[in-house]
C-alpha cells in the first residue's frame, strides 16, 4: 500500500510534516503506525491512553483522532523544544496532557489509573522500566511498540537489544502477543491476566 492512499489524516498532520522539514526532524512515526493507533484507540470508548515518546506529535495526533470525547491521553517526552511545539498544537484539547519529563522517572513515580493502551515509542517503557510499564496496562488493555524490524539508523548492538526484548515479551504469560512484519515492525500485546 502506498502512503499516498492513506485517507483521513489528522488535521494537524500537514503542520507536523512542515515542522519536520523545518527543523530536520528525521524520526517521525510511520503513517501506518498512526492508522493502527487510531484504530486501536477507537476500540476503547472512554479510554485512558499513554504515549511514551511524544516526539514531534505525529503518533499522538492519530491517537487523538481515534479518541472519543470522554477519552484522555498523557504523552511524555524529555525534549522541551518538541513538547512545547506539540503542546501548542493541542492546547485547546482538554483530553490531552503533554509532559516534558524523564520517562523513566515518570513511570517509576506514576500512581494514577491504569491505561487501556500504551504506545511505548521511547527507551523508557520499552527497553527500560518494561515490567513497570506493562503493570500499568488494564486487563484487556493493549501495549504497542514499533521499530522492531531492523532500521538503517540503529546504532551498533541495537539489533541484539531488540531481539532480547522480543524474547522477553514472548515469555510473558499475562499477555497475548502478535508480532507483525509490517510498517516498521510492530508488536501488539493484550493483557489477559
Amino acid at each position: 500500500m502506498n502512503e499516498s492512499h492513506i485517507k483521513n489524516k489528522p488535521i494537524v498532520h500537514a503542520i507536523i510534516e512542515a515542522k519536520c522539514q523545518e527543523i530536520g526532524f528525521t524520526m517521525p512515526s510511520d503513517l501506518y503506525v498512526g492508522t493502527l493507533l487510531k484504530t486501536l484507540v477507537a476500540s476503547k470508548p472512554y479510554g485512558n491512553f499513554l504515549e511514551l515518546g511524544t516526539g514531534i506529535g505525529l503518533s499522538l495526533s492519530w491517537m487523538i483522532d481515534g479518541m472519543d470525547d470522554c477519552g484522555n491521553v498523557i504523552s511524555i517526552d524529555n525534549d522541551p523544544s518538541l513538547t512545547e511545539f506539540v503542546s501548542t498544537l493541542f492546547k485547546h484539547d482538554s483530553r490531552v496532557n503533554i509532559l516534558c519529563q524523564d520517562g523513566s522517572e515518570w513511570i517509576s513515580n506514576y500512581s494514577g489509573d491504569k491505561f487501556d493502551l500504551i504506545f511505548a515509542d521511547a527507551w523508557p517503557g520499552k527497553y527500560s522500566e518494561l515490567d513497570e510499564t506493562l503493570a500499568l496496562v488494564n486487563l484487556g488493555g493493549i501495549y504497542v511498540i514499533d521499530n522492531m524490524d531492523e532500521q538503517p539508523n540503529w546504532p551498533e548492538g541495537h539489533a541484539e537489544k531488540a531481539a532480547a526484548l522480543v524474547k522477553t515479551l514472548e515469555g510473558r504469560e499475562d499477555f497475548c502477543i502478535t508480532k507483525m512484519n509490517w510498517s516498521t515492525g510492530i508488536i501488539l500485546m493484550t493483557k489477559i491476566q
